[in-house]
């Protein structure tokens, strides 16, 4: 068995029905478990059963169908659709402009003679001829890709859009042309009215509103293009003898040594090795301050060096890379169908059957039942046919999905899929970590007390000079607080640490002490004056350091794990929106009380296990669905029992693999951000298939004629003329991506 997985870009797919034809292609081949496509990203995504399958056999199976697939790209995460999607574009244009050209003036004419401007020459048999000579390009040129369309899909015995725009257009046009010949010869028993113009102006229409949605799903797909902008197409590597050189991005290997300059965008994922700058991540994690990076720390590429110049040693290239990791996952939730989208899907799967059904009777009932002429009956049955095709159902899901989930990308939330995306929005508890997600994750000097005749600069001085040489957590954020205030201080000329006690160290001529109250009490230091202080900070869940001079008491250290910038906010955000907030932790209680204090959390579960965690999510449960949010390590069985898992950090392989919502910033803010992202993505979703439901539920009807008797009504809805009918379609379809695109200017 094999759980191999292909993409395919697709070309020629013009609704819904098209994909569902490539679907049911690429199932129907040996070795294909599952196939999926979506007709919004033009991608077919294939799972493989057997190890023998391989692409060709894919594409001919697509082919078979009438279909044609994109050449895959040797470049690093590259789109092949999109120079498919810009060709597409041009040609589109073409036949509009096309359309355009010829249609115009048949249309002044037609209209010029039912107004009775043309005078003398309104019902000489030669204007007809004419109106016929415009139609005839736009019937063959601007409407061959919907004749095409039609006849790979009657040759797979299905119907799309393409059968109701040929037959509507056809029907139209084919009519025209024995009533032209027969007056001509003088005979009016055809009628005296031709419909050329009906037919030439539904193709154009019809097409203005293909290329219109063409383009629009263009937009709709920009935020992943934007992402792959971001690479920069060279990289300037370092010899071995020190010489540099620009080479291509697909030239860098693990190990090379890359210069970035100030203002230049990081090639790829590494360490530095020399050098000190802050760099700008936000088109990645969606956090505007720039991050400090020194020697030994990690860079991503595709973001940017801001101030001082770096040398980088690759880590991680091509595929492997952050970047490419996170396009991957933010097309595969593009390409992913919601569950919202299966009553879309099985609607579409017998829509066009049954409106062809619908036409003709409408035909029937009108020239038959009522006694309308055959003239008549005919313009009813083509607006019907016109009005029912089913582009806006095909693009009422996707487009959404892939405009929300872009939109996610650029502020660092990605969505492993859609159903994830649409699970989120149906949240009753939103469950947090506590270390690494609350708070930061490591320990912060938060006070400096100094006692006697110190003064606060002094005893930190002296304690990180004690503490500089020690591994211990507890030690380095005391070093890091006197570096942070800028302080300097003496080597240690003697250091010798107790084991989970303290440290004693010479500073100079001082002797100085760090550590726990009974360390420096065994040493005969008095520290009667300095309880007051350790027991207020111990209330606040810090940690007391005990200092020692010269076998003084001068002064107590406070260290905690604070929390986040932002934290409170985000979560009064969630209670806000209704969310029930519970702090789970395997911190002792009294630590965990006092951060949910400091963030407005009610609800502590503390001194849990991480085993345990999924036991607690799982009794949450039974109120209703549960998103647990943690550091996608120690938290992962509890991630992967939540309804939602949102794993908090900086596009580590756990967050991304284990987790339903990355976070690529150590942002809690970012929780309320995705939850109201699905919110809004849901919403556009139902908003979209109750207009392209809608819109064919009333106006096939209109089209059909019920509104006739209504004489009360305008004319113009009481007899929908096919030209309103084609104007009507285009717009539904536009009006889906148009309504979908607004999530990008949405404010989370």
């Amino acid at each position: 068995m094999s759980d191999q997985e292909l993409t395919l870009p697709v070309t020629g797919m013009t609704c819904a029905n098209c994909a569902a034809t490539v679907e049911r292609a690429l199932r129907k081949t040996e070795g294909v478990a599952e196939a999926s496509v979506n007709y919004a990203t033009e991608r077919a995504t294939v799972r493989l059963t057997s190890s023998g399958v391989d692409r060709a056999t894919l594409v001919q199976a697509v082919e078979r169908v009438g279909y044609g697939v994109v050449e895959e790209t040797d470049d690093e995460g590259g789109d092949p659709v999109a120079a498919a999607r810009e060709a597409e574009i041009a040609r589109q244009r073409r036949a509009f402009l096309v359309g355009a050209v010829f249609t115009v003036p048949l249309f002044a004419l037609s209209m010029a003679r039912d107004f009775g401007l043309l005078g003398m020459w309104a019902h000489d048999a030669w204007m007809n001829v004419v109106l016929w000579g415009l139609a005839t390009p736009v019937q063959f040129y601007t409407g061959r890709d919907y004749y095409r369309g039609a006849a790979k899909a009657l040759a797979n015995r299905t119907a799309n859009m393409d059968v109701l725009v040929a037959l509507g257009s056809s029907v139209a046009y084919g009519w025209s042309i024995p009533v032209t010949f027969a007056l001509a010869s003088g005979s009016t028993a055809l009628g005296e009215h031709v419909y050329f113009e009906t037919a030439a102006v539904i193709l154009t229409l019809i097409k203005l509103g293909k290329l219109l949605e063409v383009r629009a799903k263009g937009r709709a797909g920009a935020a992943l293009r934007a992402l792959l902008d971001l690479r920069p197409p060279e990289a300037r590597r370092i010899a071995n003898d020190g010489t540099e050189a620009d080479v291509p991005l697909s030239a860098v290997e693990v190990g090379d040594l890359l210069r970035v300059r100030p203002g230049e965008t990081v090639p790829t994922d590494g360490e530095v090795v020399r050098g000190r700058s802050a760099v700008d991540e936000s088109m990645l994690t969606g956090e505007s301050v720039p991050v400090e990076k020194g020697p030994g720390d990690p860079v991503t590429g595709a973001t940017l060096n801001r101030s001082g110049a770096l040398v980088v040693r690759a880590t991680r290239v091509g595929r492997d890379t952050a970047l490419a990791r996170i396009v991957e996952l933010v097309r595969e939730a593009q390409e992913s169908k919601a569950p919202i989208q299966a009553l879309a899907d099985r609607v579409a799967a017998v829509f066009v059957p049954v409106v062809l059904v619908i036409a003709a009777l409408t035909f029937a009932v009108w020239w038959i039942g009522v006694g309308a002429g055959f003239a008549d009956a005919l313009v009813r049955m083509v607006a019907v046919l016109v009005i029912a095709c089913p582009c806006a159902l095909g693009l009422a899901t996707p487009t959404a999905l892939m405009v929300g989930t872009g939109r996610g990308a650029e502020m660092g939330i990605l969505f492993r899929d859609a159903a994830a995306l649409e699970r989120a929005r149906a949240l009753s508890t939103v469950v947090l970590d506590k270390t690494g997600t609350v708070t930061r994750g490591e320990p912060s000097l938060v006070a400096v007390d100094a006692l006697g005749a110190w003064t606060e600069p002094e005893l930190l001085a002296l304690a990180a000079a004690a503490e500089a040489g020690s591994e211990h957590p507890l030690g380095e954020a005391v070093v890091r607080g006197a570096r942070d205030r800028g302080l300097d201080w003496t080597e240690a000329s003697e250091a010798v640490a107790a084991t989970g006690r303290g440290i004693r160290a010479r500073v100079g001529e001082r002797d100085v002490r760090v550590g726990s109250r009974r360390f420096l009490a065994e040493a005969g230091v008095p520290v009667e004056t300095g309880t007051p202080l350790a027991e207020a900070h111990e209330a606040q869940a810090r940690t007391a350091l005990w200092v020692s001079i010269d076998d003084g008491l001068a002064g107590v250290l406070a260290v905690a794990d604070i929390v986040k910038d932002g934290a409170e906010a985000a979560i009064r955000r969630l209670t806000d929106d209704g969310l029930r907030v519970v702090l789970l932790t395997g911190d002792n209680r009294r630590t965990a009380e006092a951060v949910a204090r400091q963030v407005g959390i009610a609800e502590v579960r503390a001194e849990v296990l991480p085993d345990e965690k999924a036991a607690v999510v799982r009794e949450l449960q039974a109120d209703g669905p549960v998103a647990m949010v943690g550091d996608g390590v120690n938290d992962a069985p509890a991630l992967a029992t939540a309804d939602v898992g949102i794993a908090m950090g900086t596009g580590t392989d756990v967050a991304l693999e284990t987790a339903d919502v990355a976070l690529m910033g150590g942002d809690l803010a970012g929780v309320p951000k995705a939850l109201a992202l699905s919110t809004a993505t849901v919403r556009t979703i139902r908003e979209n298939l109750v207009w392209a439901f809608g819109y064919n539920v009333v106006l096939i009807p209109v089209a059909a004629g019920v509104l006739y008797p209504l004489e009360q009504l305008p004319m113009m809805l009481r007899q929908l003329h096919p030209i309103l009918a084609a104007l009507a379609m285009a717009f539904s379809s536009v009006s889906v991506v148009a309504n979908s695109l607004r999530l990008k200017r949405m404010r989370l």
